[in-house]
């Protein structure tokens, strides 16, 4: 027979075997070789390792489902109970009941046995045994009871404390948060134990939080001595020599708009209007002229996949060199540049394109808040001081504008949420928190980056060049359907076609209700219906921005896939081609990665937000304030403020004038007497009852209102 793979061994235990098989039983109903009689034993190792088998006592090997048990990612809620998502994708996942959850922890690869709860007689799983563990370390609040030491792990996820034995805490004192590593795992009866290996500080430490963050979501925090002294020998000015092949546009306006804050600026923009229309230039830091493929410095680059930006602070993707210095676009510098050069006819439609590497010099570094003075208040002291580039600026709104309409025309979705801005003072607390709303200035920048991003998809696509694209696949029939059921509570409605829903019919709805009370919750429960974005080598379109080519092209020194495109659109521009990259990691691993690494970005950036959030509204318990709901679940409402833009719940249970049922359906809370109703969108008042800085959470309770008794029917007389 041919050589043994894992295949054989699926076959022979889903289809021949009726029973768990011994590995000596395998071997011999295999007939195989001596040599191929080895390497099984290899084979039902990593089958095991990857949840594919499960090795059951006597060491006798099985499918999971035939015996009853199933294999996978234990997820454990924080009120103690869990749930295991299979490694066979098609099975569904097991909740487990926190009674049944020892000795796992939350992450841990385990093998749960499906049962019949006695309560309910629906199936719940027991966990039997863990597979893999998902941490050695942990972060945590060391303290101390009756000269007991214990940590308290800081994710929620993570139940139990850890009992820190005399003599394993170092320099740790109480309330100190540390890094713990975990010398012996829980059991049935007794929790898990550890050691202390780092004192991190105090707990309300800016840079301690961060730190606490990046060990939290496995961020890279700090870049290695070889990173830095790589980093530290690239030139910090553009040398004569390095222009060769290159194009000079230095006679150009190029000019950056950014936030206030910003301290890196990847993008700069020019513009020239022709007979016909508009030539917009896009230029982009060439991070790839000093960053090679393979280089230490990528290889971290790669590693950490984003920058995470965090309220006053950053971990970011290059070093600091790099990513402030050569790299940045920092005024009145030279710096090199990958260019679009994009040609628009006078309705905004491109109509040419040409992309080029090139040195520019830009002009000024603007701000939104300035460019909105400009082109929106036409505030005259900043007009004035600005006046050798207003002319240019006019001319970018312009084609801005006609960007947007085309967009909007061809569905393009336009969420236009606001977001938290969080002031902190010198000591890097809140001081406050306001809404930001998207002004001229930021559509402006963001129609150039998209039409650049597009451009760049679109001709490498037409070039056969293989490449990494920003992926956003079409909603789910089931989840369109419950978005269609929820806005007809607010009677509004959409068809869905049988071949499934088009952007553009989505953002007619989104025009339809702009303006209306409601505008704010569709746009949220729009946007949860809608599945993420991601990076992949195949081109399946970007349904968000109803493109058929996308990728992302405008943000190397903060993104790796940009990096990635960069060095793709310099080889075909070279005329060569993508065999015999070297160094360079496969396209399907960049983008798998890159993806992984968004999620883990986003993640600890709310996470820290919600912190800072909770630590504003600390010292404001008892203080009432108006909002609105945002979400409504079994267990209460999560309620938005007016006036900080902070969220909090109200729970079920302090909603003591009725016994409130949940309608899932209608996403609503309603009373089974008085009938009173809260969904999303309804208006409250609450006070600040309760906050949870570890758990990130806020509770609010209800502001008691006079509701008047519900009318009862007088009896007849008659």
């Amino acid at each position: 027979m041919s050589k043994i793979d894992f295949n054989d061994i699926l076959d022979l235990l889903q289809q021949r075997a009726n029973r768990p098989l011994s590995l000596k039983e395998i071997q011999e109903t295999l007939v195989l070789s001596a040599g191929e009689r080895k390497s099984v034993g290899k084979i039902l190792k990593s089958m095991v390792k990857d949840g594919i088998l499960v090795q059951l006592k006597g060491g006798r090997f099985a499918l999971p489902g035939k015996v009853n048990l199933i294999v996978g990612t234990l997820s454990v809620h924080r009120d103690g109970y869990g749930f295991v998502t299979p490694v066979d994708d098609k099975a569904q996942d097991v909740f487990v009941p926190a009674r049944h959850v020892r000795p796992a922890m939350h992450g841990d690869m385990v093998v749960v046995r499906l049962e019949r709860s006695l309560r309910s007689g629906r199936p719940e799983g027991r966990v039997i045994r863990v597979e893999k563990r998902a941490c050695r370390t942990l972060v945590g609040r060391y303290q101390t009871d009756h000269g007991v030491g214990f940590v308290s792990p800081a994710d929620p996820h993570l139940q139990d404390d850890l009992l820190i034995p005399a003599g394993s805490a170092g320099d740790a004192r109480p309330g100190q948060m540390v890094l713990v590593e975990i010398e012996s795992y829980p059991g049935r009866s007794h929790g898990a134990v550890g050691r202390i290996t780092e004192v991190l500080g105090d707990a309300a430490d800016p840079e301690v939080e961060i730190r606490i963050a990046a060990i939290q979501f496995n961020l890279p925090y700090e870049f290695t001595a070889e990173a830095l002294a790589e980093a530290g020998k690239v030139p910090a000015t553009v040398g004569s020599h390095e222009l060769a092949g290159r194009e000079d546009l230095r006679h150009l306006n190029f000019v950056t708009i950014d936030g206030e804050t910003a301290k890196d600026f990847d993008d700069a923009v020019a513009i020239a209007r022709l007979d016909k229309g508009y030539r917009l230039w896009v230029a982009i830091a060439d991070v790839s002229h000093y960053v090679a493929a393979g280089s230490v410095i990528d290889k971290e680059a790669l590693e950490r996949g984003t920058s995470v930006y965090f309220p006053g602070a950053c971990l970011p993707m290059l070093p600091e060199a790099l990513s402030n210095g050569i790299c940045s676009l920092n005024p009145q510098l030279d710096r090199l540049v990958m260019v679009a050069e994009l040609d628009f006819d006078a309705a905004g439609h491109r109509v040419g394109l040409r992309f080029c590497q090139a040195v520019m010099h830009s002009r000024a570094r603007l701000t939104y808040t300035e460019v909105a003075a400009v082109l929106v208040e036409n505030d005259p002291g900043v007009r004035s001081e600005r006046q050798h580039l207003v002319a240019d600026l006019e001319v970018m709104r312009e084609l801005a504008e006609l960007r947007i309409e085309r967009r909007r025309q061809r569905g393009s979705l336009d969420f236009d949420l606001p977001e938290a801005q969080i002031d902190l003072d010198l000591q890097g607390r809140p001081e406050d928190i306001v809404r930001t709303e998207r002004n001229l200035a930021h559509r402006l920048i963001e129609e150039f980056m998209l039409a650049a991003n597009e451009a760049v998809a679109a001709w490498l696509v037409q070039q056969r060049e293989p490449m990494i694209f920003r992926v956003h696949e079409a909603p789910s029939e089931g989840k369109m359907a419950a978005f269609q059921e929820f806005i007809a509570y607010f009677n509004h409605g959409i068809s869905l076609p049988v071949e499934g829903v088009k952007p553009k019919l989505l953002q007619e709805l989104l025009d339809r209700v702009q303006g209306q009370p409601e505008e704010h919750v569709i746009n949220h429960v729009l946007l949860r219906s809608l599945p993420q974005a991601y990076y992949s080598v195949n081109n399946l379109g970007h349904f968000g921005l109803a493109a058929d080519n996308y990728c992302h092209f405008t943000s190397p020194i903060r993104r790796y896939p940009d990096l990635a495109v960069h060095r793709i659109l310099k080889k075909q521009l070279s005329g060569r081609r993508q065999a015999g990259q070297g160094n360079e990691v496969a396209l399907e691993e960049i983008a798998r990665r890159s993806s992984v690494a968004e999620r883990r970005a986003m993640e600890a950036e709310r996470d820290i937000v919600k912190l800072k959030k909770c630590q504003f509204v600390a010292d404001k318990v008892g203080e009432k304030y108006h909002g609105m709901v945002t979400s409504v679940h079994a267990f209460g409402f999560f309620v938005e403020l007016q006036e900080i833009f902070v969220e909090g719940m109200v729970h079920v249970s302090t909603l003591a004038d009725d016994f409130y049922q949940y309608e899932e359906e209608r996403h609503r809370l309603i009373g089974m007497n008085r009938r009173r109703e809260f969904g999303i969108g309804t208006p409250v008042e609450v006070s600040v009852h309760k906050v949870d800085l570890d758990r990130r959470e806020i509770d609010f309770r209800l502001i008691k209102e006079e509701i008047p008794p519900a009318k009862r029917r007088r009896k007849s007389l008659r």
